[in-house]
């Protein structure tokens, strides 16, 4: 997960933000690159040669990275205006990554919970889409750390329904399938049962923009999302949605490769280091408002 505040400083119109959600829940789409949306060109890199030879043949043979992605996660992945581009931070930074190794990139939009046995099936050469590292995800696949992001509750501004993140027992929430916020939210309300008060209603949709649409039009009293996407969904619906609470359970995220992708894995821990050393990576975060979120020493399973 990540921390810090999400970017843009116009913020959508109601219409524009419909737009936008029914874009996000278009089915897969797939383009090449991908352009910044922050309102400046995304970060270029040049080629470390030491770097490129070291990729695997068998994934630079095309010379391009396929990747999975729910593009549904502003402002990390989704769909620009033209309904077909993905967009978004964790967009830019690893179009640099790919860019340092000489490599090009093709993304691939699925459901979220499909996208690590896309990975490990070999239908996508890397999986990157704000997956938190956990012991659950080591099991299937290697990950390589590039991002630390918390959780954070949002909720209509002025909190009509009372949302209480501490005792949300009897309320309805929304989270997005496949995420630690859904084991969050899960855990609270079994404590809610376990204590004698009405269990939580959880609500899971497969886009986040579905989750984040629920909560302003009051279908759901509030959601639970990594930090940076609470905080743009609060920009983008121009105040409709407030956040609730602190930030909490940092954790990092990770790029998902198959476990018998180590060298892969090694190569694009070492890329973002360059990206790091080189300026590239700080510059990726900032042209979207998260670089608090950046890390120094990207790891392999760590």
């Amino acid at each position: 997960m990540r921390i810090g505040n999400a970017r843009r400083a116009v913020l959508a119109s109601a219409g524009a933000l419909a737009l936008a959600l029914s874009m996000a829940a278009c089915g897969e789409q797939e383009n090449e690159g991908g352009a910044s949306g922050a309102g400046s060109p995304a970060p270029s890199t040049s080629v470390d040669q030491a770097l490129a030879d070291r990729v695997p043949d068998a994934i630079k043979a095309d010379g391009v990275i396929k990747v999975g992605t729910d593009s549904t996660y502003p402002p990390a992945e989704y769909l620009d205006t033209d309904g077909s581009t993905v967009i978004g931070f964790d967009v830019d930074l690893f179009n640099a990554v790919a860019a340092k190794l000489g490599l090009k990139t093709e993304y691939v939009s699925a459901p979220f919970d499909a996208l690590l046995p896309g990975v490990t099936s070999g239908q996508y050469e890397v999986g990157v889409s704000s997956f938190t590292i956990n012991p659950e995800r080591l099991q299937t696949v290697t990950m390589v750390s590039y991002f630390e992001a918390g959780t954070q509750w949002a909720t209509k501004a002025g909190n009509p329904a009372g949302i209480n993140p501490d005792d949300a027992c009897g309320k309805k929430i929304a989270v997005q399938t496949g995420t630690v916020q859904l084991d969050d939210i899960t855990a609270r309300s079994e404590k809610c049962v376990t204590d004698g008060k009405p269990a939580i209603t959880i609500d899971q949709y497969q886009a986040q923009s579905d989750a984040t649409a629920a909560v302003v039009s009051g279908k759901n009293d509030a959601m639970l999302a990594d930090s940076p996407v609470g905080a743009y969904a609060v920009k983008q619906t121009n105040g409709q949605l407030e956040l609730l609470g602190d930030i909490y359970e940092s954790a990092p995220y990770g790029y998902a490769v198959t476990k018998d992708q180590q060298a892969f894995a090694e190569v694009l821990r070492d890329a973002l280091k360059a990206l790091i050393a080189d300026g590239t990576y700080e510059a990726a975060l900032a042209n979207w408002g998260v670089e608090a979120g950046g890390i120094d020493n990207p790891e392999v399973n760590a």
